[in-house]
């Protein structure tokens, strides 16, 4: 018996069209990253003369936020409910019961003064003894 080798056909990939694939794919991702930290809710600060700027730490921190309407946002996570049990609920979670770590609350010059003294109170009610307000600073009168 004789065997007939057939000749094989060269299989070829086309690499300019996969490379063009994976270009326009890095493409996308470049453009739809974005490298700056964006919140959910717009705050603009109050204002103060005086005030000393935090010290940079490394340390792991919490952030409150408290919308114009006095809406709630713990380390940028959105509160659906804006109640006391609800803030308490998402304080003792993003800070897993540490209650040594700094609190920030960041407030809306325009809030009511209420929202700000419930995430005061729920804070102290957590044992929070490191409490800062932010402020931004005074513009100098021309």
């Amino acid at each position: 018996m004789k065997f007939r080798r057939k000749p094989r056909e060269n299989v070829e990939i086309n690499l300019a069209s996969l490379i063009d694939v994976v270009f326009i794919l890095l493409l996308f991702f470049v453009v739809s990253t974005t490298f700056n930290r964006e919140t959910q809710l717009k705050v603009d600060l109050p204002e103060a003369a005086s005030g000393t700027p935090p010290e940079q730490s490394e340390q792991k921190q919490l952030e409150v936020l408290i919308d114009a309407n006095g809406g709630y946002s713990v380390n940028g996570q959105a509160l659906h409910e804006s109640n006391l049990d609800n803030l308490m609920r998402a304080l003792q979670k993003e800070s897993a019961g540490d209650s040594h770590l700094p609190l920030i609350i960041s407030a809306d010059a325009k809030t009511p003064h209420q929202a700000v003294i419930t995430a005061m109170d729920a804070a102290g009610k957590l044992g929070f003894a490191h409490l800062r307000i932010t402020t931004v600073e005074a513009q100098a009168a021309p």
